[in-house]
C-alpha cells in the first residue's frame, strides 16, 4: 500500500508540475491523466486528448468509479480508485482488438434470440449504427446505473470481455417493447439512456446468469473461434 500511495504521490506531482492538471480539473480528469502518464502518453492538452473515443470512454468509467466507490479516507478512497482504474484501463486497452468481433457476434446473438426485434432494428436503421464502441470501450459506464455496473466491471478486470455481448443483446430484449416503437435511432438510443436502476440490475443479472449458461457460451466461444 505505501508504495502504491507513494507512485500516486508522486504521478500527480509531476501533473502539477507539469501543468497538465491545477486545483480546478475535475477528479476523474486527474485519475486518467494520472494513467496516461504513467503510460508516457499524457499530453498537455487534456481536452484534446480527450477527443479520442477510448480516452473518452475512459473518462466516462473514472467518472462513474467516483460516484461508485465508498471508502471510509478520503485519502485510500483517492490511492485505490486510482489502482482500480488502472486495472480497468489496461483491460479495456486489450479488449480495443476484440471490439470488431464483440460487434459481430453482439448481432448474431440478438437474431437468434428475438429475431423480431433484430430485423425492426435493422429496418429502421439502427442496428449496425448504434454506439458499440462507445458502450465497450467504457464498458457500459453512464449506460447502465451506478449500483449496478460493478458487476460488469468485475468481469471485465479478469478478462471476461464477452459479457459485454450479453449485456448489450439483454439490454435490447428487456428494452424491447419499448424499442419496436422507436421509429429512427435518436429514438432509440433515448430509450436506452434512460435505463432505471431497476432495470439496469435485471439487465446485469441475466446477461450473467445467460454468459453462465453452457449453450450460449460455447456458441459465443464458437464464434470468437472461427473468426480468430
Amino acid at each position: 500500500m505505501a508504495q502504491r500511495k507513494a507512485e500516486f504521490q508522486d504521478l500527480q506531482r509531476a501533473l502539477r508540475v507539469t501543468k497538465i492538471i491545477d486545483d480546478f480539473t475535475k477528479p476523474h480528469l486527474v485519475f486518467l491523466a494520472m494513467w496516461l502518464l504513467r503510460k508516457r502518453r499524457a499530453k498537455v492538452d487534456m481536452t484534446a486528448q480527450l477527443e479520442s473515443p477510448l480516452y473518452r470512454a475512459m473518462s466516462k468509467i473514472a467518472e462513474t468509479l467516483w460516484h461508485v466507490i465508498d471508502i471510509e479516507s478520503e485519502e485510500e478512497k483517492l490511492v485505490d480508485m486510482y489502482w482500480i482504474l488502472s486495472g480497468l484501463f489496461m483491460q479495456v486497452e486489450k479488449l480495443q482488438k476484440e471490439v470488431v468481433k464483440l460487434q459481430d457476434c453482439t448481432y448474431a446473438l440478438l437474431e437468434k434470440e428475438d429475431v423480431e426485434l433484430y430485423k425492426y432494428l435493422v429496418k429502421i436503421d439502427t442496428l449496425y449504427n448504434l454506439p458499440y464502441d462507445a458502450w465497450f470501450y467504457s464498458c457500459f459506464a453512464g449506460i447502465i446505473c451506478n449500483g449496478s455496473i460493478a458487476k460488469i466491471w468485475d468481469k471485465i478486470t479478469v478478462g471476461a470481455y464477452r459479457i459485454l455481448i450479453f449485456v448489450t443483446v439483454v439490454m435490447l430484449t428487456t428494452l424491447r417493447r419499448l424499442l419496436l416503437r422507436c421509429e429512427n435511432i435518436d429514438h432509440v438510443l433515448d430509450t436506452i439512456n434512460n435505463i432505471t436502476e431497476e432495470t439496469s440490475e435485471l439487465i446485469v443479472n441475466k446477461a450473467i446468469e445467460s454468459m453462465q449458461q453452457s449453450g450460449t457460451t460455447q456458441q459465443v466461444d464458437m464464434y470468437f473461434t472461427k473468426h480468430s
